[in-house]
Order: structure tokens, then sequence, then C-alpha cells
């Protein structure tokens, strides 16, 4: 029997975000924003659409916006350049593919599921996975296209800030958080009861040495699996993937039999952030529940549902679900 739960949740980030540090204009646009991949999303699910389209194609409009940290918004490497992870995977089959560190293909999250279907494998990186992508017909473009003004001004600032510090190792660890902290995500469940998650993110500003985040690494920054949840993450990568953070989530409700908003809470409130994680997650199970917790002051986020939304939230104290 069909599944009437049918429900996407969205992310496009989280950190420092302020309303005081915002403009009426750039709020406005975000929120715009996340409307815009929210009914893109959700129309595929609402004409009986499997799971895993309805995130591809959520997060495929925050990959063609600048304002969020992924495709056209993705942020400066050290050396002026953009390097980019994805993953997707599907929760009837525990199928999933992922990419990292590619620099020339304007939505990865289009790659990754191409993995999934067509590779053998489940993780591409850098030239093999662009090879792999030209062999199937994808248009490279060049760097040029992910150029924006504001990711080339917040370079500037995390350059000198390391200047000033002294510290050559290029860990970022004079970042705000607003730079450290942006990944596009979707959760969905579908008509069938199948889940399906998809995280998109060009990493770090000013990262160096191919690093490699969390976005493209699953259990860490993505995990889907229709006996539990779906999960996208976003944050400071490097905590979640010390922590297995998405398929945490997802063991502490099949093996401990948590639900959705406590296994969500205990691992985003728990060793995540006892070690200095900031961040949140976006979660989804197979009953149509909805999990958001973050440990910041806030999260591009959004939600419909069958019978409720769409609703965007920005900072903690906007709508809850």
């Amino acid at each position: 029997m069909a599944n009437r739960n049918f429900t996407l949740v969205i992310h496009g980030g989280a950190g420092a975000i302020l309303k005081s540090k915002m403009t009426p204009e750039l709020e406005q646009q975000y929120r715009d924003g996340l409307q815009q991949a929210l009914a893109a999303g959700f129309d595929i699910l609402k004409k009986g659409g499997i799971a895993v389209d309805a995130v591809q194609r959520a997060i495929n409009i925050m990959e063609d916006s600048p304002l969020f940290n992924a495709g056209k918004g993705a942020v400066f490497t050290h050396e002026g350049k953009h390097e980019q992870d994805a993953c997707i995977m599907d929760g009837r089959t525990l199928e999933c593919g992922s990419v990292a560190g590619i620099r020339r293909i304007k939505r990865p999250i289009n790659l990754a599921r191409l993995v999934m279907d067509k590779s053998p494998h489940v993780l591409l990186g850098g030239e093999g996975a662009e090879t792999f992508a030209v062999e199937h017909g994808f248009e490279l473009v060049d760097d040029d296209y992910f150029h924006t003004e504001r990711r080339r001004q917040q370079l500037q600032v995390a350059i000198e800030k390391e200047a000033a510090k002294d510290d050559p190792s290029g860990d970022n660890q004079f970042l705000s958080e607003d730079t450290r902290h942006g990944t596009v995500g979707a959760v969905a469940l579908d008509r069938d009861g199948n889940l399906a998650a998809a995280t998109s993110s060009g990493g770090m500003t000013n990262k160096r040495f191919g690093r490699i985040g969390d976005s493209a690494l699953i259990g860490a920054g993505t995990y889907a699996n229709n006996k539990t949840c779906a999960v996208s993450t976003t944050g400071h990568g490097e905590y979640f993937m010390r922590t297995v953070l998405a398929y945490d989530l997802s063991a502490l409700m099949e093996y401990s039999g948590l639900s959705l908003r406590d296994a969500a809470d205990k691992v985003v409130n728990g060793t995540f952030t006892e070690l200095g994680g900031t961040g949140g997650l976006i979660a989804l199970d197979a009953e149509g529940n909805i999990a958001m917790p973050f440990n910041c002051e806030g999260m591009y986020r959004g939600w419909q549902s069958h019978d409720k939304g769409p609703t965007v939230a920005i900072y903690k104290d906007d709508n809850s679900e």
C-alpha cells in the first residue's frame, strides 16, 4: 500500500547565522531559495516520484544558486580554486554514490547519482571522477563558473587572519563559523515508504592539500536506511567524520530503539558537541517524523509533507517542526 506520509526536508548550511548581521534583502533571498528548492523536490514526491529523485532535484536548485556553498556558490580553496564533494544514498537498497575533490562539475550531486547508478564503486575522486563524468556525457565547466565576489572576499579575510596569527598550517582555526560551515542537503520519504538522503558541499573556505569533508562520506555526512532514517549533516565536517554521526543516529534507532528525535538530539548534543563540533542535521524516518537539531545560532532549513508546509526557517527562534 502506498505511503501517504511523503515528506521532504532540506538544509542550506548552518553556523553563525545572526539576524543582526543579515540584511532584510539577503534574508529574503535565502528564504526564497529554500522555498524554490522545496517546491522542486516536493513536486516530484507529490506526483508519485521516488525519494532519490526528489533529494537530487532539491539540491540541484541550491547548487545553481550563488547563495549556498555548493555548486555555483562554492567557496574558494587556499589556491583560489574550487573543490567539491557530494553524496547520495537510497534507503531502500543501501546503494550510494559519492564524489570528492571535483573541480569542474556544475552540479556535483548529479555526478554522485551517476556513480550510484552506473559505477560498481561507491566513491570516486578528483580527475578520475571527472573522467568518469565525461565518459557519460557530462559537460566540464571552467573554474570561473564558480567565482562569486562574496566568496572571494571570504577567502581574502581568511588568508589575512591566518597570516596575522602566524599559522601556516591552513587548518582554518581562525575562520568564523559562517565560513567554516556550508553544505546543502535533503532527505525525503516517498509514497512507497522509501527514504533517501543527499548532501553537496564546496567545503571550507581556504582549505588546503585536497581536504575532503564529511559530505562525501557515507555514515558521516549522509546516510539513509528504510529501517531507520535518512540523514544529512551540515557544519564542521571533521567532527561529523570523527563521530560517524549520520550512521550513529541510525544505529541508535535500530539497536537501541530510540525515536528519531531522541537519537538526533543525542548525536548532536553528545560527543559531537563535547569534542567542539558545531553544526546540525536534518533527519526523517519512515513514518514521516522530522528532526532538525543544531548547536549553533542558525541553520537554513525547510520542510514540507503531504499535509504540512511548505515552511522555511533560518534562526533558532524561527518556526519549529
